[in-house]
């Protein structure tokens, strides 16, 4: 399937998960091309957040975000485009912490409604007057993906261990994930961390899996207890080499920590982050001018030795 055809499943409205964390193994190619096909009012739930999100935030696509962190890591510290938004009242900020997050993909993975928690009591994520998804009146039954309610709180019948939370499942409507392979039939295997990768996919009704290369399933069998998910729950594969930039992906390439920096200076303003789009999103027709645009000396660069998983060739340790 072409990434065109992958990214046209997506509806505007639907609630989004991704792989990977925040500056590793995120589905860039994908985020590219959802700005633009120009969706819109999207609903992202993740555990961390970075450069993905700022992206799809900065160019409007989306509505509400939860989460408990957005940024570049050492190469922007913040979510500039988000900032921005929450100021002018364009975007609704839910926020749970990292653990939560977690527990709201579990519990979607396995099924259930909610998962327990003596995480953040007594903090001010539990403060009614920062449900944001209540306060916009977006709490009333109208999308089945948007819980009732934010937390509870709920008495331990089993071991009397006093009150502890009940934090709601997250179902997203889809999980875009970037991997280094995929069989044909769509087995995913995934090198290196995995994250809360086989929670997100497993939560949502859809997984569109972006791969660095297709390898026969024949090959991916040999070795089942390395593969993450099965042919059935994959609806898209897309090849794409490199498709994760600037993100990084294990074993395939590095971080590119100048063009994030770029990236991160350039969306301290709208006007940044249009020319920014303009230049690196519309101006170019796909993921493979994307590529070319960039430059054959960029990009091997990047690339990870195949003995060291990692490039030898960027230099680290500085700013």
């Amino acid at each position: 399937m072409s990434l065109t055809e992958a990214i046209s499943m997506i509806n505007d409205g639907d609630m989004l998960t991704f792989s990977g964390f925040t500056i590793w193994r995120r589905p860039m190619a994908a985020i590219y091309e959802i700005v633009r096909q120009q969706k819109k009012n999207l609903h992202l739930v993740e555990v961390n957040s970075g450069t993905h999100s700022e992206v799809l935030i900065g160019a409007g696509c989306v509505k509400v975000w939860e989460s408990c962190w957005i940024g570049h890591e050492l190469f922007g510290k913040l979510g500039a485009n988000l900032a921005r938004k929450v100021k002018t009242g364009e975007l609704i900020v839910n926020d749970y912490s990292h653990v939560h997050m977690v527990l709201r993909l579990m519990a979607g993975a396995m099924g259930v409604p909610y998962l327990p928690t003596a995480a953040s009591m007594g903090t001010d994520i539990l403060n009614p007057e920062f449900d944001t998804l209540a306060n916009n009146g977006l709490r009333n039954g109208e999308n089945p993906k948007i819980p009732a309610q934010k937390y509870e709180f709920a008495k331990d019948n089993f071991f009397d261990m006093g009150e502890l939370l009940h934090i709601p499942a997250a179902r997203p409507d889809v999980c875009i994930m970037l991997v280094q392979q995929v069989g044909e039939e769509g087995t995913v295997r995934i090198s290196g961390q995995k994250y809360t990768d086989e929670e997100a996919a497993k939560a949502a009704d859809k997984v569109i899996v972006i791969a660095e290369e297709v390898v026969p399933e024949e090959y991916l069998r040999r070795e089942p207890d390395r593969n993450l998910l099965p042919p059935y729950m994959v609806d898209a594969i897309v090849e794409l080499p490199m498709a994760g930039h600037p993100t990084g992906c294990y074993g395939r390439y590095e971080v590119d920590g100048d063009f994030m920096r770029n990236f991160y200076s350039s969306t301290k303003t709208q006007e940044g982050f249009d020319a920014w789009a303009k230049e690196w999103i519309f101006d170019v027709k796909d993921h493979f001018e994307y590529l070319e645009k960039l430059g054959v000396k960029r990009l091997e660069a990047l690339r990870a030795n195949s003995a060291l998983s990692y490039s030898n060739k960027v230099k680290r340790g500085a700013r």
